[in-house]
């Protein structure tokens, strides 16, 4: 008896899940073990937030249903923040989506926009849901190679051209993971000009838009003429600390959102209410003192782990914003070759660049979700390995 869908198969491993296993061995091996695999932040969502969902869930009138599109007020402080961090007006009733985290909003949108056959072009290295979001809606996945030399940003001039006419859909994302780039403002004109030109919807995850050692990172929707093309998924998942909530938004064109909207009417019940009122207080405080403490949290832990490496001799590029660091391997070595000594040797995980995509093969990825003193203990174990 099959037992499993076809489009199963189809799926490369979900790289995260094999280095579960990895790390499940090694403690039950007895090792001391400190990860940076996942970018799971370690520290609590803020009690503010806490405090907010406190008072909410205890209002039986959030015990029901959701709105679907998400609760007016909340589709109104993403409104207002849109406005007060990037100067962009939205248009509450059309241009906003609440998502029950934006990895959901991600997996979905293919489903609502690609027929079979459709082409999705896919930043690679990337996030594996752009692609496995693809495939489950009967995508052909199409790799846009990101290289160091380029900024890690896609050469929309090396994409065929029978490719691009094929293209339904294009999925960008920056701050990035893993490689932690940013893109600048001329980037994100640059993308709208070349999927006006084909007809390409654009979708740009800005996931870790919060994150970031200098200055803000832009918004698509800041460009002109972006919402005629496309639209941006954002979370309050890395910005609060509120993974485990699952909580999120998409914004800008309007035709895309009301495709996402049925699709997910048909898929789920919605964000629980009380989560969104939390989400409000969050939205609304997002320059809140303790809330950018975060990133001088973080800023500690990269200066920690990427001074460290460079006195072992790795070739490192402090990163510019997010929570991942991106680091080169050495010796020429492959990203699983080197991860897998790192956890043997030393019991500490560190993610292969492999599993975003073959291009990163020559990478490791870093979450910098492990507090100071283990990181400073974690950079001692690695120096002591011999290339």
């Amino acid at each position: 008896m099959q037992t499993r869908a076809e489009r199963l198969s189809k799926l490369p491993p979900y790289l995260f899940v094999e280095i579960d296993r990895g790390k499940a061995a090694a403690r039950a091996a007895g090792r001391d073990v400190i990860d940076f695999g996942v970018g799971d932040p370690d520290q609590p969502t803020m009690d503010f937030i806490v405090d907010a969902m406190s008072e909410a869930i205890r209002d039986p009138s959030v015990h029901r249903y959701p709105k679907g599109r998400g609760m007016d007020d909340y589709r109104e402080a993403v409104a207002r923040y849109f406005n007060k961090r990037y100067g962009v007006a939205l248009d509450v009733e059309r241009d906003i989506t609440a998502l029950i985290g934006s990895k959901e909003g991600i997996g979905h949108l293919p489903t609502a926009l690609i027929n079979p056959g459709d082409v999705v072009l896919i930043p690679e290295p990337g996030y594996p849901v752009y692609t496995s979001g693809t495939i489950f809606a009967g995508g052909e996945p199409y790799a846009m190679p990101l290289r160091e030399e380029n900024g890690w940003k896609p050469a929309f001039d090396e994409i065929p051209e029978d490719i691009r006419k094929r293209a339904r859909l294009m999925y960008l994302n920056y701050p990035n993971n893993p490689t932690s780039a940013l893109a600048p403002i001329e980037f994100y004109e640059e993308s709208v000009a070349f999927a006006r030109k084909y007809d390409i919807m654009l979708a740009h995850d800005c996931a870790y838009s919060e994150i970031y050692f200098g200055q803000p990172p832009a918004s698509i929707m800041q460009v002109e003429g972006a919402s005629d093309c496309a639209i941006e998924f954002h979370s309050l998942s890395k910005t609060f600390n509120m993974t485990g909530w699952r909580i999120g938004f998409a914004v800008g064109n309007s035709e895309v959102l009301a495709a996402l909207a049925a699709t997910k009417d048909n898929l789920d019940s919605g964000a629980f209410t009380a989560i969104q009122r939390a989400a409000i207080v969050a939205l609304d405080g997002y320059d809140r003192p303790e809330v950018k403490e975060q990133t001088a949290i973080y800023r500690n832990r990269r200066d920690i782990l990427c001074e460290g490496l460079a006195n072992a001799g790795w070739p490192v590029r402090p990163p510019e914003a997010t929570f991942f660091a991106w680091v080169k391997c050495p010796e020429k070595l492959d990203s699983m070759t080197v991860a897998k000594r790192i956890l043997d040797e030393t019991g500490v995980v560190v993610v292969p660049g492999s599993g975003f995509g073959k291009t990163a093969d020559r990478f490791v990825r870093f979450a910098l979700t492990v507090e100071a003193a283990r990181t400073e203990e974690a950079v001692s174990r690695i120096a002591g390995i011999t290339w």
